[in-house]
């Protein structure tokens, strides 16, 4: 079996969903539990075709994927996230090993921050045209996280051509 094609596979159906996710939290400001679970389901497939070992790497990605579930419910918590939100990021981590987890979460909160500016700068411009939002800016969060679980998941892709 060609594992590149395998690999390159898993990798488009893990973007698709992403992609997905982040459209449907633009819409609805919700991530149905579906996107979430198919990465999940998907990950050990995503292991075996990386070269992931039964032992000790399957555990150490569970590990992994459990502490990033648990910071980020924390966030949802103290009402700073989304339950999609934490899902789904609970969910890529278990297809990012420690380095590429760190740079992903370093590139959420930048593209996070740039989705709540944009949502900001929506809100400023609907007040010069008279129109008054009440209540704080809700953040499509699922677009910072497409975004970065996306150039994330490119990595071991195309890393294999430099």
């Amino acid at each position: 079996m060609d594992w590149n094609c395998l690999r390159i596979g898993l990798a488009l159906a893990a973007v698709l969903i992403l992609l997905s996710a982040g459209l449907e939290d633009v819409r609805s400001r919700e991530i149905a539990d579906r996107k979430p679970i198919a990465l999940v389901v998907l990950a050990p497939a995503w292991w075996w075709s990386m070269g992931l070992s039964l032992w000790p790497g399957a555990p150490i990605q569970l590990a992994l994927a459990a502490a990033i579930f648990a910071l980020f419910a924390f966030a949802f918590y103290l009402n700073a996230m989304g339950g999609g939100d934490v899902k789904l990021i609970a969910a890529l981590s278990l297809w990012l090993p420690v380095q590429p987890l760190v740079a992903m979460l370093a590139t959420m909160a930048i593209a996070g921050g740039a989705v709540t500016l944009a949502m900001l700068a929506e809100r400023a411009i609907g007040r010069l045209r008279g129109r008054v939002a009440s209540g704080p800016v809700e953040v499509p969060y699922g677009v910072a996280i497409a975004v970065a679980g996306i150039l994330a998941l490119r990595e071991p892709i195309f890393n294999q051509f430099v």
